[in-house]
């Protein structure tokens, strides 16, 4: 089952419902954001206390070759390296190109995170 994601176009509200997800027990390790922009992801993440993807998510290898593919190819990786389907990672990477922040939640505990921040 691929992972729980939401599309935000405002970092302060993606940021909230991090938080939100942080204190109904969401674990960080589990939440992840994923922009067009490096810098912008890195930001997000580190005010919101998230991760983002990396080599740890992708497996070394695979960290190391995306270094050398082209942002969508390394970011439709991104997206499959954690559950994603490779139609999923195309159709996904095309709202990034749009400016879309992805807020992914790999693990949920059962909390119906939809109703959260749904």
């Amino acid at each position: 089952m691929a992972p729980f994601f939401k599309v935000y176009h405002d970092d302060e509200r993606i940021q909230e419902d991090i938080n939100i997800l942080k204190s109904n027990k969401i674990d960080k390790e589990n939440i992840y954001v994923l922009t067009h922009d490096d810098d912008r992801t890195d930001r997000i993440a580190k005010n919101a206390e998230a991760n983002t993807i990396g080599a740890k998510e992708q497996g070394l290898a695979d960290a190391v070759k995306s270094t050398f593919e082209k942002q969508g190819d390394e970011l439709r990786n991104k997206f499959e390296s954690i559950g994603f389907s490779k139609e999923e990672a195309s159709e996904y990477e095309a709202e990034l190109d749009k400016g879309a922040v992805f807020l992914i939640v790999t693990e949920s505990y059962g909390v119906d995170l939809e109703a959260l921040i749904g």
